[in-house]
């Protein structure tokens, strides 16, 4: 393999799989702050409990998460020197506001929720939740507004040492590449979390060690909210993924293009930009149709799930049981498909670094294939090695008994253990 074939197979093995930290985080925070909204309103202290629960393993995900993020950033200035060089001053920018004003804010904002349970006051501790969930949207759209530039450049001119200066910010906020994937990306997370949280919550709710009734309780309503969210996030995000073939079409149209249309645009294209080879490879429409395909069976099946909702029917009779064994096999589903969406926005675009602008095999570092075999076996040695601590954590705390989270002991047992006194 060459020197790009390394880089390219480096970033996107760490890339996707730094996604599937995203797409756990961006969910869960969302049902987090639903559930203490909840609680707040409502003074149900179930809702109270299950904030907790589930905020731990957000948590947890968001620790580990941070650390493949990072080896991200080593790796774009390690082996993009190329993109930097030209396009630096203009993609850099949203990142630079992804790193200071999101990043930066949602860890503390996240901090002082966590050791603030029963420190602060209901409604305070709740504005900071709601923060941590904008700050993370925020994070999310400063990251799409610098891949949309790579997608779609807008908003620079090349200056006379050859380098693209930002010209306009007001156009990359309104880079046609960018709400479509922004809204269906985010509702993709939310389908998620909600995947996640009834996957998990069936787990519990058929183990043979039965729940306490608070736990019980927990778990169910944790179905419910689970699979309720899990169908609206299936619905919004083929929506929005359909919503996305007329701005790509529009700006890549060799990435949707097929055929007699495929060949087409490669003649337009050599004829604009000079010889190579401009088509998508075939891998892109296998992605892209098994999307479709798995986006759809979710949609299904969580729609059935939903039906069996009426009257706890899928946790009180026996023959919905193996409803309830898919719900926890689909955990996984979701991420991967996430990253099949991912694969069809970045892999399409191919061969450019930057769209029209700068090929990928300019944009990559002079560095030897040896250079980049090595760091490629090492850094994703790293990234799957955290991926597989972070499972092994959230699976830890999602078998554990809910209550104590975050230091605190939970409300129902200690005015139980008051009554055992008396």
């Amino acid at each position: 393999m060459s020197a790009l074939e390394y880089a390219r197979l480096q970033f996107s093995l760490t890339a996707s799989l730094h996604f599937t930290f995203v797409m756990v985080t961006l969910g869960l925070v969302l049902l987090v702050a639903v559930m203490q909204t909840r609680f707040v309103t409502t003074g149900d202290p179930v809702y109270g409990r299950m904030a907790r629960f589930w905020g731990q393993l957000y948590a947890i995900n968001y620790a580990v998460g941070i650390a493949t993020g990072l080896v991200m950033e080593f790796e774009l200035g390690l082996n993009w020197s190329g993109l930097s060089r030209l396009t630096g001053d203009v993609f850099g920018a949203p990142l630079a506001l992804e790193t200071l004003i999101a990043f930066v804010l949602e860890s503390t904002l996240l901090g002082m929720w966590i050791f603030g349970w029963g420190r602060l006051g209901k409604r305070l501790h709740l504005a900071l939740i709601w923060g941590v969930a904008a700050t993370a949207l925020l994070s999310a759209f400063w990251v799409l507004v610098s891949n949309s530039f790579l997608q779609h450049p807008v908003g620079y001119a090349i200056d006379a040492n050859g380098t693209a200066r930002l010209t306009s910010f007001g156009a990359l906020l309104g880079n046609s590449a960018l709400w479509m994937a922004l809204v269906h990306a985010v509702s993709a997370t939310v389908l998620t979390g909600g995947v996640l949280m009834a996957g998990i919550s069936a787990w519990r709710l058929r183990r043979r060690r039965p729940l306490a009734a608070p736990d019980h309780e927990l778990f169910r309503r944790s179905l419910r909210l689970g699979i309720r969210t899990g169908l609206v996030g299936t619905f919004l995000t083929i929506g929005f993924g359909y919503a996305q073939f007329g701005p790509i079409d529009e700006n890549q149209p060799m990435k949707l293009a097929r055929g007699e249309e495929a060949l087409a645009h490669q003649a337009e294209m050599v004829q604009r930009w000079g010889p190579g080879d401009y088509l998508v490879s075939e891998h892109v429409r296998t992605a892209l149709d098994s999307m479709i395909g798995v986006a759809n069976l979710l949609f299904l099946v969580l729609f059935i799930a939903q039906v069996l909702t009426f009257r706890d029917t899928l946790v009180r009779r026996r023959w919905a049981r193996p409803m309830s064994w898919l719900l926890t096999a689909l955990i996984p589903v979701p991420m991967l498909t996430g990253i099949l969406g991912w694969f069809v926005r970045e892999e399409g675009r191919q061969p450019w670094a930057v769209y029209g602008l700068l090929r990928t095999a300019d944009a990559v570092s002079p560095m030897s294939a040896d250079a980049l075999r090595w760091s490629t076996f090492g850094f994703s040695v790293v990234v799957a090695g955290l991926v597989l601590v972070d499972w092994w954590l959230l699976a830890r705390a999602a078998a554990r008994k809910p209550g104590g989270e975050f230091g605190q002991q939970d409300e129902e047992i200690r005015i139980q253990q008051q009554e055992v006194t008396v």
